[in-house]
């Protein structure tokens, strides 16, 4: 790369003594504008350590408990993306291949992009009933454990725009954006790149100290931070998330049928759920943690100290038949911030109708599905006919 020694970058008018310190990134002409800036006696590359330990601190004191800095190199995922993606696994989830190669090339996504900050926040909400109580319990629902509180997006999002804002405020013309799920982003590649941890045989993101109950998300940057170095991976021969799979939906270590996927049925198929895959939700209304739940590294998972995180309208442990009750008003109402909202209620209504039909068979139990056997939504009605039909074979068996 060819520098050009007598270009230098404009400041924000600021003469050295009223700088103290701080890194001024300014607009340069050509490619290697962040190098010569570095080269420039007002911004060595010293500075940017003292930066990204600063970031990190930052990041504490706004509620993450991890960070991790990675460059944009995710070359070695991009081949098992497109085999991923060409064999279909990715069901309806056209979103995955709607951007190509920019999920594994950050730099073309946003365009000046030298490296990802990682950052990890604790999620499990404390005074939560015991996951597997509840899943034991067929007339109750469950309710994957990240979704019992407000929306993690909102969240996230908020404390990294938060976080950018502080590195704005020491950097001039710095350049980045944030995300969590909510953009192109190989999150787990990058997090693992950035020695957040390693990727779990179920193809979660796995930490010695904190297991895999937590969010994700990140900042595209624009500068040349010092980058962590990745964790070795720590499964060994454990394979229990594999076995657990109630409808095997792990198909190899690290490899994932989306389609199978309890957390795909109930939540980004919008159409009718596969009736051979019914029976295996069980009483699972929106996603599902059982891979989570028997990994050996969760045992060392802290519960969240978020707020925002704890559990809302008593969804850790409610009745199936009380939730199928809602109407539509009372549903947004009473999921509003919610994760669980952008599913709508017609599909609520798809997911609780297959877990009634899942139940143990009770009066109570068929006057909840009759009482939608009429509903104006079609994908409702043929459900609620299926969960019936259901009953009525488990009652049979049971004379």
């Amino acid at each position: 790369m060819q520098i050009n020694n007598h270009a230098r970058p404009e400041l924000r008018g600021q003469t050295d003594s009223q700088r103290n310190g701080r890194i001024f990134i300014g607009q340069l002409q050509g490619d290697s504008a962040i190098i010569m800036a570095m080269q420039n006696r007002n911004s060595p590359s010293g500075q940017y350590d003292a930066l990204a330990a600063t970031i990190r601190v930052w990041a504490h004191e706004l509620g993450f408990q991890a960070v991790g800095i990675t460059d944009t190199d995710l070359s070695a995922a991009e081949a098992g993306l497109l085999d991923w993606l060409a064999r279909g696994l990715h069901g309806e989830m056209d979103y995955m291949a709607k951007h190509g190669v920019k999920r594994s090339r950050p730099a073309e996504l946003i365009p000046g992009t030298l490296r990802v900050i990682s950052l990890r926040m604790n999620y499990l909400p404390p005074h939560a009933r015991d996951s597997e109580q509840v899943l034991q319990q067929g007339e109750r629902a469950f309710i994957s454990r990240y979704a019992l509180g407000r929306d993690y997006h909102k969240v996230l999002r908020n404390r990294l725009a938060r976080l950018t804002d502080k590195i704005r405020a020491e950097v001039a013309i710095f350049d980045g954006r944030v995300f969590t799920d909510s953009a192109p982003v190989l999150e787990v590649e990058l997090a693992s790149k950035a020695a957040l941890g390693w990727r779990g045989k179920h193809t979660l993101l796995l930490s010695r100290e904190h297991g895999s109950w937590f969010f994700i998300g990140e900042i595209y940057v624009n500068l040349p931070l010092p980058t962590d170095e990745p964790q070795v991976e720590h499964c060994g021969s454990c394979t229990r998330c594999i076995t657990i799979c109630p409808t095997q939906a792990i198909t190899a270590p690290y490899q994932l049928d989306a389609r199978r996927c309890i957390s795909y049925l109930t939540i980004e198929l919008k159409g009718h759920i596969p009736v051979e895959l019914r029976p295996l939700i069980g009483n699972r209304i929106y996603g599902c943690d059982d891979c989570q739940l028997v990994c050996p590294w969760n045992r060392f998972a802290q519960t969240t100290a978020e707020s925002d995180f704890v559990v809302r309208h008593g969804l850790d442990d409610v009745g199936l038949a009380e939730l199928f009750a809602w109407d539509e008003a009372e549903f947004k109402v009473k999921l509003a911030g919610s994760p669980i909202h952008r599913i709508g209620h017609e599909q609520w209504l798809r997911n609780i109708a297959v877990a009634l039909g899942n139940a143990p068979q009770s009066a109570a139990i068929i006057a909840a599905l009759q009482s939608r056997a009429t509903h104006s939504s079609e994908l409702v009605r043929e459900h609620v006919s299926w969960a019936l039909a259901q009953q009525s074979t488990t009652q049979s068996a049971n004379r």
